[in-house]
């Protein structure tokens, strides 16, 4: 009778937890500033998440254009409190507040994964930021976050994506593709970034698609530069790889490039 009970518990308990990790994963999305089509790309950017795998995207968005945009996170070190992952999309190169910086590195500092686009990559930044920064430096934070510096790009023309870790579960079975008009960042400094993706935008030749962990608990972080054209976001190529890129820094990515069991987009 006891073997019955325990056996009768433990496959209660199975159950309660394949339940759980069927739920859908949650990502919140923190997009807004300046130099891009934000208001469309947030939506875009939902429904094509939505479409490729079992996430539900909420949206933080300002419709501010400056470069120091207002974002509602600012001063809400907690602002990720129940999300499974945050997706920046934001551009705020003028944000240098230190403070700011530290609340929105907060979720990941704790362990929360972070995917980010395109301008994120040039935004809470401050200093001698054209020169390589120092680890450990108060204006290095942005940067280790992700795992490597860019401060500017080239013309808008089109790039050459050439994936260099064909054995990624991001990046396998992808092919190499070239954009319309884009802009290709630079590499001022590589600090902890694992390369992916290589840009070729005439002469220039940089990292575009890199994967990172960051501080303590090695949180999981993708990050790709590609991204300023709305016509870009909407690719069924850049929507792939950002979902793998979601999937993989939320440990719903099998080694096959497919979403885990359960991740999978629901049928509608």
């Amino acid at each position: 009778m006891k073997t019955t009970i325990a056996l009768f518990a433990t496959l209660l308990s199975t159950s309660v937890l394949f339940a759980e990790d069927m739920k859908p994963l949650k990502a919140l999305l923190v997009t807004g500033g300046c130099c891009h089509e934000y208001g469309k790309q947030k939506d875009v950017l939902k429904q094509g998440l939505e479409a490729r795998a079992n996430v539900i995207v909420d949206i933080v968005y300002s419709a501010d254009t400056s470069t120091k945009p207002p974002l509602e996170i600012y001063g809400k070190p907690d602002y990720a409190k129940g999300y499974d992952l945050v997706i920046h999309n934001e551009c705020a190169s003028n944000q240098n507040s230190p403070e700011v910086i530290t609340g929105v590195l907060q979720p990941h500092v704790d362990g929360i994964p972070g995917v980010n686009l395109h301008c994120a990559m040039h935004s809470y930044r401050f200093g001698s930021i054209n020169k390589p920064v120092t680890a450990g430096a108060e204006n290095a934070r942005w940067f280790e976050y992700l795992g490597l510096q860019s401060t500017g790009h080239g013309p808008q023309q089109p790039i050459a994506i050439t994936f260099t870790d064909k054995e990624s579960p991001i990046t396998k079975g992808l092919a190499d593709w070239t954009t319309g008009n884009e802009e290709l960042y630079n590499n001022v400094h590589i600090l902890s970034a694992k390369i992916l993706a290589r840009g070729k935008q005439g002469n220039a030749d940089n990292v575009v698609v890199w994967t990172n962990e960051y501080g303590p608990k090695k949180t999981r972080v993708f990050s790709t530069s590609i991204g300023h054209n709305t016509a870009t976001v909407a690719d069924e190529r850049y929507l792939d790889l950002v979902t793998r890129g979601v999937l993989w820094a939320t440990g719903k990515l099998g080694d096959d490039g497919k979403p885990a069991k359960g991740y999978e987009a629901k049928a509608k």
